[in-house]
C-alpha cells in the first residue's frame, strides 16, 4: 500500500459539504432556490472547487505511484464527496482507472458554482470529440467518424 494513501482518503473524507454532514437539510427559499439557477446558468461560479472542498490537486501523487485497487479506493471516496456537494461525474464504462483518476483529480481545477439544491453532472465531454478530455473513450467519437 501506498504509505500516502491513508492520509489522502482522510482528507477527502474531510472534504465533505458541511451541509451533508447535519442531519436534517435546511428548507431553502424559493427565492433562494432561484438564486442558486441564476449563478449555475451565468456561469458565475466564485471561485474553484478547490477552494470550497480544501483539497489541493497538488497533493494527490501521479497515478503511476499507486495500484489500480487504490486508484479505485481514491476515485470511490472522490465520487462520495463530490455527491455531499452535488456533483456527479458520468465516465464512460470503458474507461480505464488511470483516465479517472486524472480526470476526477483535474475537477479541483474547475470553476464551481454549489447549489442548495439539484446536482450537477461532469461528463467531460462537449460534444466536439476532437478536443474531448475523454480521448478514444467520447461517446461522441463514432459520430465524429462518420462525418
Amino acid at each position: 500500500m501506498h504509505p500516502y494513501l491513508t492520509h489522502l482518503l482522510a482528507d477527502i473524507n474531510a472534504a465533505f459539504s458541511r451541509k451533508s454532514r447535519n442531519s436534517e437539510p435546511k428548507q431553502e427559499s424559493l427565492d433562494e432556490y432561484f438564486r442558486d439557477i441564476d449563478r449555475w446558468i451565468s456561469g458565475d461560479s466564485e471561485h474553484r472547487l478547490s477552494y470550497y472542498c480544501g483539497l489541493d490537486p497538488n497533493n494527490f501523487p501521479p497515478y503511476e505511484q499507486f495500484s489500480e485497487k487504490e486508484i479505485r479506493q481514491i476515485c470511490h471516496a472522490f465520487e462520495e464527496m463530490l455527491a455531499s456537494w452535488g456533483v456527479s461525474i458520468d465516465f464512460p464504462e470503458e474507461l480505464p482507472w488511470k483516465n479517472r483518476y486524472e480526470l476526477t483529480v483535474s475537477l479541483l481545477d474547475r470553476d464551481f458554482t454549489p447549489m442548495n439544491s439539484g446536482i450537477y453532472v461532469f461528463d467531460f465531454c462537449t460534444g466536439y470529440a476532437p478536443d474531448c478530455e475523454l480521448g478514444e473513450y467520447c461517446k461522441c467519437l463514432d459520430i465524429w467518424k462518420e462525418e
